[in-house]
């Protein structure tokens, strides 16, 4: 026997009035910006100063050419030691010798208190130290002296400093000294971020310090390098205007005033300069994203949530393959 009980019908629920929230500050803020925005353009199109004819006619010029190449140069060149000593010194940083980690500790905190400015010009006035570089017997004059040899010398080859110590060569050396104190620390953090547990499975597998360091710790620090040394590089490209100042003839920034100088349009170079270093850094941002791009595969949200789709992928296949065995 069954009774039949009639349950009543659920009222459906009203539509709800979806009411947006306002952001009366957001347009004023909007507001305020495109009047500042449509002021800032009227200055550039209205003010005489700028003097864009003069501007555009002068900037790509052969010299101004030549500048650019050489602020490029200085800066590979600046990079290159930079990173190479920085990956040297963050290595003695972390060190178990007390004396290489002091020699480490002191050189970061020499170079990182001294302005790079000041160093361009110290470096650029080296030769004041040494006449003339020589390599041979040291103290040949006194040996000499110690066996009645009269003039007694004992020198390889040598050159003269000044010609060594060039106005390229002193800002290259003054850039890259300095930043191999900033990448030191740079390296030292990234490879401070692999888990220990990465380098005790390479030594039980019976790996050597330095395959740990170039196999497992590197490629996995850079993930943590590479931000930071894609922004040490667009502030060395800036940073190689300081040797302007040493002096380094072929240098952009050297150049764009050597212009403005002799035609009285300071101004119009010194807005020619920052364009040029806007480009060039811009192309620079373009290079550390994909840089970037291609260190974070397999590292985030996305690149976890591959790895964990490809273990299910795989799983599932192996118990699919046990289910048919059985």
């Amino acid at each position: 026997m069954s009774v039949d009980t009639d349950s009543p019908e659920r009222a459906r629920p009203e539509p709800i009035q979806a009411v947006p929230v306002r952001h009366p500050g957001r347009w004023v803020a909007v507001a305020v910006i495109g009047v500042l925005v449509a002021m800032f353009v009227h200055l550039l199109v209205t003010n005489e100063a700028f003097n864009w004819s003069f501007m555009i006619d002068n900037m790509f010029r052969p010299p101004i050419m030549a500048g650019v190449r050489g602020s490029l140069a200085l800066l590979v060149t600046s990079m290159l030691i930079g990173i190479v000593l920085g990956v040297v010194i963050a290595i003695m940083r972390l060190s178990g010798n007390p004396i290489l980690r002091g020699v480490a500790w002191a050189y970061t905190w020499f170079f990182r208190a001294v302005p790079r400015l000041v160093l361009a010009i110290l470096f650029g006035n080296l030769g004041l130290l040494w006449s003339r570089i020589e390599f041979g017997l040291p103290f040949d004059r006194q040996i000499g002296a110690l066996f009645g040899v009269q003039d007694f010398q004992a020198r390889l080859f040598g050159f003269s400093a000044r010609d060594l110590l060039t106005g390229f060569v002193a800002g290259m050396l003054a850039l890259g000294l300095s930043e191999a104190a900033y990448m030191a620390e740079i390296v030292r953090a990234g490879i401070q971020s692999v888990d220990e547990g990465q380098t005790e499975a390479a030594q039980a597998l019976g790996m050597t310090q330095g395959q740990i360091l170039r196999r497992i710790v590197l490629p996995q620090a850079m993930r943590v390098i590479v931000p930071p040394t894609g922004n040490e590089t667009i502030a060395m490209l800036k940073d190689t205007s300081l040797v302007a100042f040493v002096p380094v003839s072929t240098e952009l920034f050297f150049q764009l005033r050597a212009v403005g100088s002799r035609t009285f349009q300071v101004f119009p170079m010194l807005v020619a300069a920052t364009l040029w270093y806007l480009l060039l850094s811009s192309v620079l941002l373009v290079g550390q994203y994909y840089l970037e791009r291609h260190f974070a595969r397999g590292s985030g949200r996305a690149g976890q949530a591959k790895a964990r789709l490809r273990g299910m992928a795989v799983g599932g296949g192996g118990a699919a393959g046990g289910a048919g065995g059985v």
